[in-house]
């Protein structure tokens, strides 16, 4: 195992002291509700999140770094919770905001689902959230809380690059560029890349996702308060799995589901996970990283398979890699077309820049051997969907 960059050793020699208060989680959580707003009947949203500390707090190997994450990400989930519950409560027409034929790309992590939101977000009549928008959504009628939710975008991106140098290699973030829905639904399974906490999976896999899905719903519709109207165009793999709770919220969304080798995806995701964890648990059991997201990725798979065929065809593109990971210029204008946009010559100019990777940034190498698997391992745990992948790549 790597030694630990300098800052991400100091800061969590640092942050000792307090590391203490994970003893006591109920009472962490209380101060972050109290900070957050009040929470009146919505006691559901908010002990779901207390659950999801409990667990945090009792993690394996977690760092102070990693309390100060949990805490962080489920103050962020609270205090937008409550922003959106006055908004709402105070212009009740936002509700009435029309999110209308919202475009979904889902699919598997590491199969192309940023390059193909990229490239979508290129027209000027899609409207892609933004990183900060996302981590603190809101109205877009003072300057200051713009720019104030600017600056945080800007200081968490700083800290993952900081703590994590290889993070950006592999998934570069940008405070004012699209990014995907994972940052805004309430409930997922991203904790668990984060920190080793097997407990909160029984909760999760039994948690009723339609909630979460209509609170998705509200959280654009209030970014789309008050400016100009434009398709929604939506990303994350995390839907996959949820398909059936999006249609019911979003009935006339296009699912652009991308497609690429599981093997390579779950390896490549593997070493997403690995880079990002070991900010906030050390040392790193990279087995249970194999073991514990195969079996997440695999689950994300065959509900999203089960869920497919409710899908009307005209609803879903699917997305062979080849379009896109492999000629971008050529695929880009059939992507466009299978979603219903226009391609024009503005967006042929500036798909280059999307397409190119990222300035500064190294190519991703990873193995599945690493994390204890293997490419049986794999092609039996998505031995159905491999037979759909080989379908959408000879159409």
């Amino acid at each position: 195992m790597a030694l630990d960059p300098l800052p991400l050793t100091l800061t969590n020699l640092l942050l000792r002291p307090g590391f203490r208060g994970r003893r006591a989680p109920d009472r962490a959580f209380d101060r972050l509700l109290a900070a957050a707003g009040p929470a009146e009947g919505d006691e559901r949203f908010t002990d779901g999140f207390r659950h999801l500390l409990r667990c945090w707090a009792g993690a394996d190997r977690l760092t102070p770094v990693g309390w100060l994450s949990a805490r962080g990400h489920v103050g962020r989930h609270l205090a937008n919770r409550a922003r959106i519950r006055r908004l709402l409560a105070a212009h009740p027409e936002i509700e009435r905001e029309p999110v209308e034929r919202p475009v979904f790309v889902v699919g598997l992590p590491r199969t192309a689902t940023t390059l193909t939101h990229g490239i979508l977000s290129l027209s000027a009549e899609h409207r892609c959230p933004l990183l900060w928008e996302l981590l603190t959504p809101g109205l877009d009628d003072d300057p200051a809380e713009r720019e104030k939710a600017i600056t945080t975008a800007r200081r968490l991106v700083g800290g993952i690059n900081l703590f994590a140098p290889g993070f950006r290699h592999i998934h570069n973030l940008r405070p004012e560029g699209p990014e995907e829905c994972t940052f805004a639904l309430p409930h997922t399974v991203m904790p668990l890349s984060q920190a080793v906490i097997p407990e909160y999976l029984p909760w999760h896999e039994t948690h009723d996702f339609g909630a979460d899905y209509r609170y998705l719903k509200q959280i654009y519709q209030v970014l789309q308060y008050g400016r100009p109207r434009r398709r929604w165009v939506l990303k994350s793999p995390l839907h996959l799995e949820n398909l059936d709770a999006l249609r019911a919220v979003f009935p006339d969304a296009t699912i652009v589901w991308t497609h690429r080798d599981p093997a390579t995806a779950v390896a490549s995701f593997c070493s997403l996970v690995e880079h990002g964890m070991a900010v906030n648990t050390r040392p790193l059991d990279l087995h249970w990283i194999g073991a514990t997201w195969l079996e997440l990725l695999a689950r994300s798979a065959r509900r999203g398979l089960a869920a497919r065929a409710g899908v009307p065809r005209e609803s879903l593109v699917d997305v062979p890699y080849s379009w896109l990971g492999t000629d971008p210029a050529a695929g880009a204008p059939k992507l466009y077309a299978a979603v219903g946009a226009r391609w024009t010559e503005a967006d042929a100019a500036r798909l280059p820049a999307v397409a190119a990777r990222p300035r500064g940034t190294r190519v991703h190498s990873y193995d599945l051997a690493r994390y204890g698997l293997t490419r049986a391992d794999v092609d039996t745990a998505f031995a159905d969907y491999n037979a759909l992948r080989a379908e959408a790549d000879r159409a």
